[in-house]
């Protein structure tokens, strides 16, 4: 009878596990836009930023970040690409991974999106998270235990980045992330090409994001099983993702 009780829980825990893994994410329509939100709250969730394998050399897709994590008796419940890259898979801009500052902050000027200031930093750490444009993120000196640098914002204190215009022609699949309450991280992906002021309004006015961070553009990946992924046709820089396990 105990072996029968104890079996039933360890199914029940199981199946919990499952559906809080697939709760997490949704589909959710914003002006007639489809999208796919992922909600973590830190005070609860396992948040980390990856790049390179245990081999010291990127990991570049989901797939090879779950086998890693795997083997560490982890369980990823969710992966996203974390910030624009270069071609050889590094970070082309702020970079800490478990508090090692692996690439410096990148204030130059240039061309792209991630130079369309003003950009800015998603870090997180010790349950607590934010977004912030990059100059007052680096004179703040937040010592943060993860931080990732992209461009541009999509939202700024509550409004839209200045240079994203309503009636921009650029439409493609985008991804980025909010916070709300200082502990929610919002992670949202396009399930159609949208423009970069419809993805900011989406953060802004449905997901109430006072400041929001584009992560990219047409190499956006969702791992988020048991929801179909998103991309995973390139290979990818940094990731983000959430476990289960020790």
């Amino acid at each position: 009878m105990r072996r029968t009780l104890l079996g039933l829980a360890i199914i029940a825990a199981l199946i919990g596990s499952a559906v809080a893994a697939e709760a997490a994410c949704e589909d959710t329509t914003s002006k007639g836009r489809s999208y796919i939100v992922c909600r973590f709250d830190l005070s609860n969730d396992s948040l980390a930023l990856y790049w390179r394998g245990a081999d010291g050399t990127p990991l570049g897709s989901p797939s090879r970040l779950a086998q890693e994590l795997g083997a560490q008796g982890k369980k990823l419940i969710f992966a996203m690409n974390a910030g624009m890259y270069d071609k050889a898979l590094g970070p082309v801009g702020l970079y800490v991974e478990n508090g090692r500052i692996l690439h410096n902050a990148n204030t130059r000027n240039g061309f792209g999106n991630f130079h369309l200031k003003p950009n800015g930093v998603f870090y997180f750490g010790d349950g607590k998270a934010g977004v912030m444009e990059t100059s007052r993120f680096l004179k703040a000196r937040i010592n943060a235990r993860f931080a990732t640098q992209s461009g541009p914002m999509l939202v700024i204190d509550g409004q839209i980045h200045p240079k994203i215009q309503p009636d921009g022609p650029s439409e493609k699949i985008r991804n980025g992330v909010g916070v709300r309450d200082g502990k929610i991280v919002i992670f949202a992906i396009s399930a159609e090409p949208v423009s970069f002021h419809d993805f900011a309004e989406l953060f802004r006015d449905h997901l109430g994001t006072q400041n929001a961070l584009f992560l990219d553009g047409s190499i956006s990946t969702l791992y988020a099983p048991p929801m179909p992924a998103i991309g995973g046709w390139t290979t990818l820089g940094p990731m983000v993702g959430v476990t289960e396990g020790p």
